[in-house]
């Protein structure tokens, strides 16, 4: 598969830790150069002279993308000048453990401005670039939780089923153009998220934390197998697919009891 990223360019926002930098590795070592995209650009410089050092073309691009014109700047920073992107990979998010009325109004405007707009504005500019091309990938980052209400994780869970649909909608409205989108779901990955969440897994939790590397290299994989929606980890994909047996009256129950064993607040 790694002929088939070779010469290419993939931009990943999110790419300086967790989840965001294991994919930007992993699309390297598959042939791709890189855009690297975050709002720390020392992080993102450390990343780009470990992938330089390899031979990686690399452009590292400092942004805040809930800023609203933070997007409108990657493009012409990229494509408008020529600079082609061939891949999207829409992975910065951010959310916050607490109920919703206690949670301030900018904390929830962040999470809605980054996991909500600032992918669909990205995925709104860069795809009919790839369109025009006749081929691109667009591969979006939600989470388990796009397929149950969460209690204490309202906003977030429900950015994250707002990317979902999105993104398989977007790759039927692709068919026939070169161009596939992709939603991966993740359950518990081992990144910085769940210290900025404000919470910290428990010891039973650990037993299901999957790695950032493990989770990059699925979502590749599937995203070059040309699968339109993926749960990574086999457990995650089969309680995903045990809830069509289940009333959906449950399934807000069922989350909170799931994070309430996996992880407390700090």
């Amino acid at each position: 598969m790694a002929e088939r990223l070779a010469g290419k360019r993939a931009l990943v926002t999110g790419a300086s830790s967790g989840i965001g930098e294991a994919l930007a590795l992993a699309l390297a070592q598959r042939g791709a150069n890189l855009v690297l995209v975050a709002r720390r650009e020392e992080r993102l410089e450390a990343l780009a002279q470990r992938l330089r050092a390899d031979g990686v073309e690399v452009i590292v691009h400092a942004a805040d993308l809930t800023r609203h014109d933070a997007a409108d700047a990657l493009f012409a920073a990229t494509e408008g000048r020529d600079v082609q992107v061939d891949v999207i990979v829409n992975n910065a998010g951010v959310g916050r453990y607490d109920a919703f009325v206690d949670t301030p109004w900018e904390s929830l405007e962040q999470t809605i401005a980054l996991n909500l707009v600032a992918l669909t504005k990205m995925t709104h500019l860069f795809t009919p670039k790839m369109v025009a091309r006749g081929s691109g990938h667009v591969m979006n980052i939600a989470s388990i939780g796009a397929y149950t209400p969460t209690p204490q994780f309202a906003v977030y869970t429900a950015t994250k089923a707002y990317v979902r649909h999105l993104t398989e909608a977007l790759d039927a409205e692709l068919e026939g153009t070169g161009v596939r989108a992709i939603c991966i779901n993740p359950g518990g990955t081992t990144t910085e998220f769940t210290e900025q969440a404000g919470t910290e897994v428990t010891a039973s939790g650990q037993r299901f934390m999957m790695s950032a590397t493990e989770c990059a290299e699925i979502a590749i994989d599937k995203m070059l197998a040309g699968r339109r929606n993926v749960v990574t980890g086999v457990m995650n994909a089969l309680g995903m697919w045990t809830l069509r047996f289940l009333p959906r009256s449950m399934y807000p129950r069922l989350a909170a009891a799931a994070m309430s064993s996996s992880v407390k607040k700090t």
